[in-house]
């Protein structure tokens, strides 16, 4: 028998309270610093307490304090106005516009205020990190568990979602986002926790930044983001490093999404050690096969998403343990862990998954990973 470990790829559900003061700060509205530190506090608190009970042995703060994975950075990085420039859409919604306009009268996305890049990035404010991570210690202490990580965004999910208006090249901006981030990612391993690189550039980047470019380009172009990922980390550890890769947590058609045996020696090139990325919602979980078929190297951990994170659905613990035998089988029970296909919150006060059902689909996450375990 082994013991298969389990984590999520990060956000959580926020309470209705602190929700309000997210976006309040996040438009620059004034906010009573005392009562959002006691909420956040409390918040961290609550989820890494909830994780716990559901049998989850990495857990995280759940993005507690961030108004989305990729936009936060606004508050801590200088370079950045709030500004109007035309959204770019997923392709495969564009391709059903009934469908995605009543997604938008719906309010099945938020509506934030969009970061531009006009002028020199830096890592101004390091108060935000510093707080997050002394939050999270004490939230963790004394709870039994493997370890916790943190999140951080990609060089290329940034550049994605917060336009350039600066740098005279895509190039340039990726190695300034790259440059100023190395500090986040770095506090974050100094702290004792691991960093988890969220970059969806390597995969939902092809239908979105990349979206008129073909296959061949696009795999070209996400060589170029992973350089970038490299080089930001290149004083953390291998081991100190989660990569999360996914094609959007929202559910649509995905029909457009790149195929993930196209990318996969690409984003094996990362230096992160373990590997997060969907293998549960209806467009990928057939990707094992790939997955089997790829040599992957020995110093990596996959993660397989066992858990649609756009559904309400529970998984039953004997297909969550189906899905991880599935990958438990390619590179051995030692070097996988069940987790989930993306997060339950990716922003502040948006997800597709009742709060309460999040915590039972974590729950049966763990049944399940103990079942596959008593049968490696």
């Amino acid at each position: 028998m082994a013991r298969i470990l389990t984590t999520h790829v990060g956000s959580l559900p926020r309470p209705p309270e602190l929700v309000e003061l997210v976006w309040a700060e996040d438009r620059g509205e004034p906010v009573d610093r005392e009562r959002y530190d006691r909420l956040l506090d409390e918040a961290v608190r609550d989820r890494v307490r909830r994780q716990v009970q559901a049998g989850i042995d990495f857990v995280s703060d759940g993005e507690m304090s961030k108004i989305g994975y990729a936009t936060y950075i606004r508050h801590r990085l200088s370079g950045f106005e709030v500004g109007e420039v035309p959204r770019a859409t997923p392709a495969d919604l564009d391709a059903y516009p009934r469908y995605r306009n009543r997604l938008a009268e719906e309010g099945g996305s938020a509506r934030y205020l969009r970061p531009i890049c006009r002028g020199p990035i830096t890592y101004e404010h390091s108060e935000p990190i510093q707080r997050d991570l002394d939050r999270l210690a004490r939230a963790i202490d004394g709870q039994p568990i493997a370890g916790a990580f943190m999140n951080a965004p990609s060089p290329g999910v940034i550049a994605l979602f917060q336009p350039n208006e600066y740098y005279a090249s895509l190039d340039e901006y990726l190695d300034a986002i790259g440059e100023a981030m190395k500090t986040e990612y770095e506090a974050i391993v100094a702290a004792g926790f691991l960093l988890q690189i969220d970059a969806p550039d390597l995969a939902m980047g092809r239908h979105i930044m990349y979206r008129e470019s073909s296959d061949e380009e696009f795999v070209t172009a996400a060589a170029r983001h992973v350089e970038a990922i490299n080089r930001a980390l290149r004083d953390v550890p291998a081991d100190r490093v989660r990569l999360h890769l996914c094609w959007g947590n929202y559910e649509g058609p995905h029909h457009l999404d790149i195929d993930v045996d196209k990318i996969l020696d690409v984003v094996l090139r990362a230096k992160p050690a373990t590997i997060l990325f969907e293998a549960a919602n209806p467009r990928h979980e057939h990707e094992s096969a790939a997955w089997r078929k790829t040599r992957i190297p020995t110093d990596k951990t996959l993660v397989p998403g066992v858990l649609d994170s756009t559904t309400n659905y529970i998984e039953h613990p004997e297909l969550v343990a189906q899905r991880i035998l599935a990958y438990a089988s390619i590179v051995g029970p030692d070097r996988v862990m069940g987790g989930t296909d993306c997060g339950f919150g990716t922003w502040s006060g948006f997800g597709s998954v009742d709060p309460d059902i999040c915590w039972a689909k974590l729950s049966s996450l763990a049944e399940g990973a103990r079942r596959a375990g008593e049968r490696v």
